[in-house]
């Protein structure tokens, strides 16, 4: 067999190197060097956003006093797709870095549902659908349910993620208008979305992984392009409708 190519190699730095292979290491191994701390610090951008992301949202139903717009039906998928992944995460023993965002996305989730519910002169079943929730939420988190229904939970994630933008989509062009839904929430979606195709080839190497984040972020593109697009419509042609 040949001698191996040392330069294909990183090595670490160290005082012992030759001067060659300290010349020829950095040529080598700067740029995947960078391209590591460049994904490592979008993914810290990433966590950063996603713990606060659907605040926006949940402030502008606050103060509007109305979830019009907003696809309840929507809302219960995009908690089916987060809730899969936690319960995946916690069943796998994963670090809390690993899945944390979910924890708080899951929530900011959960307070928009109720509000929709609350907003649309139903109190009562906003009650019940958090109780049912927590209810399913714990079963699942128990040892009661069987690894493979948290497995086949987090398989569905992302059917669950596009048919959910797909009915907020439908809601939006039925509507003619885009309601309550934040521009905020709304954009940083769309850019985390294109961000995670970045980062999911470069953390997995799977193109699986990258496409179901091709798909989301087209999904995602839809909403966008139709929050622009209704951005001008008179509110007094919203009130008629």
């Amino acid at each position: 067999m040949g001698k191996p190519n040392r330069l294909n190699v990183c090595l670490p730095c160290s005082s012992k190197s030759t001067g060659a292979l300290q010349k020829a290491r950095p040529l080598v191994c700067a740029l995947p060097h960078r391209t590591v701390v460049r994904t490592n610090q979008i993914k810290v951008v990433e966590v950063s956003i996603d713990t606060w992301l659907k605040l926006p949202q949940i402030i502008k139903i606050l103060r509007a006093k109305s979830a019009e717009g907003l696809s309840f039906h929507s809302i219960l998928l995009e908690l089916l797709a987060i809730t899969g992944t936690m319960a995946y995460s916690i069943s796998k023993t994963f670090p809390f870095s690993a899945w944390g965002e979910a924890l708080f996305l899951m929530i900011q989730t959960v307070a928009i549902g109720f509000l929709v519910q609350y907003f649309g002169g139903h109190t009562g079943r906003g009650v019940s659908f958090l109780v049912a929730y927590f209810g399913v939420l714990a079963l699942l988190l128990s040892s009661l349910t069987p690894a493979g229904v948290v497995t086949a939970l987090q398989a569905s994630n992302m059917p669950a993620v596009v048919i959910s933008r797909l009915l907020q989509a439908a809601t939006n062009y039925r509507n003619g208008h885009t309601g309550q839904l934040s521009a905020v929430t709304v954009f940083l979606l769309f850019a985390g979305s294109l961000a995670r195709i970045f980062t999911s080839i470069q953390e997995t190497g799977d193109p699986l992984m990258a496409l179901t984040y091709v798909v989301s972020s087209a999904c995602n593109g839809v909403i966008t392009g139709q929050l622009v697009y209704y951005w001008n419509v008179p509110l007094d042609k919203r009130k008629k409708e």
